[in-house]
């Protein structure tokens, strides 16, 4: 079940580029890295800005579909937040800079009854969230990490960036998302990974 993340973890343990951090800035069982590994289900899309839309559905007064351009429109903020990976690797201080989540439920005009928010990848990946963390001010839709815009390799053109949970809510290569009244598990919380993922809890698993 856990043999992607396994191998993931092998590997990112032989990297000599630990560094040392004082404990309560990161969570238990974490190691500091000055690199960000790549960690996906194996495809890596490639962006074509004249084709890529973002479709917005579910329970909401206004369903979008948007272009590009149209999405470059919204609203934007800075972040800076530290990313937690489930496979025990952290990366502090990462500069994002995107879309406010919130922003893109007050252009869809979600409607009451909405809890929950599923976001489908164009590789397949999916994950849902409850509403209410990814309305938090630190939660974004981010095109530029650094400074620089977001590569292909981790998520470019778009990704979403949830840094109170663990990684694998922070979905890559972002195409849909879906405003639901009942959860829908995604990817790997099927697979028996913690639906609620807070790593200062260490919530990995089921």
């Amino acid at each position: 079940m856990h043999s992607i993340h396994s191998r993931a973890r092998q590997l990112y343990f032989r990297w000599p580029h630990l560094v040392t951090v004082a404990k309560e800035r990161i969570p238990p069982g974490q190691k500091v890295t000055k690199r960000f590994p790549r960690l996906d289900i194996g495809v890596v899309l490639r962006f074509d800005a004249s084709k890529w839309r973002l479709r917005i559905e579910g329970s909401v007064e206004k369903p979008m579909v948007l272009t590009w351009t149209e999405a470059m429109a919204l609203p934007r903020v800075k972040v800076t937040a530290d990313f937690h990976c489930v496979t025990g690797w952290t990366k502090l201080d990462n500069g994002w800079e995107g879309i406010p989540f919130k922003a893109v439920a007050d252009a869809a005009k979600v409607r009451p009854e909405a809890r929950f928010v599923g976001i489908e990848c164009g590789d397949g990946y999916t994950t849902s969230l409850p509403l209410a963390d990814l309305l938090k001010d630190n939660v974004l839709l981010a095109f530029s990490q650094d400074g620089a815009n977001l590569t292909a390799e981790h998520g470019g053109p778009l990704r979403l960036i949830v840094p109170d949970k663990y990684g694998y809510k922070s979905a890559k290569w972002i195409q849909r998302i879906v405003f639901l009244v009942e959860n829908e598990p995604g990817y790997w919380e099927k697979r028996g990974y913690s639906d609620t993922a807070d790593p200062w809890t260490e919530d990995r698993y089921s």
